[in-house]
């Protein structure tokens, strides 16, 4: 099922950006690569807490990944 509610480009950019793999990052979110694939490019769309986790890897809002905004600017998180 493809949406564009997600914005599942973004979360391939930042990828690329950082110089990463599909599969470093299915590791960092404990998934398959072919799950993480289909993230991307907009088969699945990814649950809150894969947003959540990446929103922290990538240090940028959960509003950024989902396209509610276009400034990667993290908003100040309470310590964990």
């Amino acid at each position: 099922m493809r949406t564009g509610s997600l914005k599942y480009e973004r979360i391939r950019d930042l990828r690329i950006d950082q110089g990463l793999t599909q599969t470093q990052i299915a590791e960092v979110l404990h998934i398959k690569q072919n799950t993480y694939s289909q993230y991307e490019i907009g088969i699945l769309n990814y649950p809150l807490d894969v947003v959540i986790q990446l929103a922290i890897f990538y240090n940028t809002s959960v509003d950024y990944l989902v396209g509610l905004t276009d400034d990667p600017t993290p908003y100040k998180r309470r310590k964990r």
